[in-house]
């Protein structure tokens, strides 16, 4: 007589085949060594990036000065932010600067401790790379470069630069990563 096994059958990506993770695999850390290649070049792209652009605005625009690009919705403007992010606690910079200090240590950490997920190599890569570009303003001129000016008439966003960009990007990926955890904690050959 032969017997019949049952067993479950995985669910599976329908683009991979891969066998989608069970639930104690989701709710658990990657295994592995943290993708420290991507971390640093993303990081390191947005610190050149950031640098770059901030040099070509100040080479043509003195502060205070503004042009418009698309209109009066986005224009580029030469501030000069000395306090964090979004201008908030103005003349702050060395305080903002030592905190960035231990910002930037605590990214690197916890990326240290990650384990294999891209998508935190990623999320963490922005934000260090864009606390390191305001942190080396803030340490080279006392002040942050800020120069992308959005909005409507008197209805303005933050003036911003490219590492406020990477910044707010990483913060909404971590958002994303804790409304669906099991996003993050896919291992890097899997994303």
């Amino acid at each position: 007589m032969t017997e019949i096994r049952s067993e479950p059958i995985a669910d599976h990506d329908p683009v991979t085949g891969a066998a989608a993770p069970t639930a104690s695999e989701a709710t658990e850390p990657a295994k592995g060594r943290p993708e420290w290649a991507v971390f640093a070049g993303l990081a390191g792209l947005i610190v050149v990036l950031d640098q770059l652009t901030k040099a070509w605005l100040v080479s043509f625009l003195a502060p205070g000065q503004s042009v418009d690009v698309i209109g009066d919705w986005l224009r580029l403007v030469h501030s000069q932010n000395n306090g964090g992010l979004f201008g908030l606690l103005r003349g702050q910079a060395v305080p903002f600067a030592l905190v960035s200090l231990v910002v930037v240590g605590l990214i690197v950490l916890y990326h240290a401790r990650s384990g294999r997920s891209r998508y935190l190599s990623i999320t963490l890569g922005l934000l260090l790379g864009g606390a390191l570009g305001n942190l080396i303003d803030r340490l080279r001129l006392n002040y942050v470069v800020d120069f992308v000016d959005a909005g409507i008439g008197g209805l303005r966003w933050y003036t911003f630069n490219v590492a406020d960009a990477g910044i707010s990007f990483a913060v909404l990926l971590l958002l994303a990563a804790s409304i669906w955890p099991a996003v993050s904690r896919r291992p890097a050959d899997d994303a």
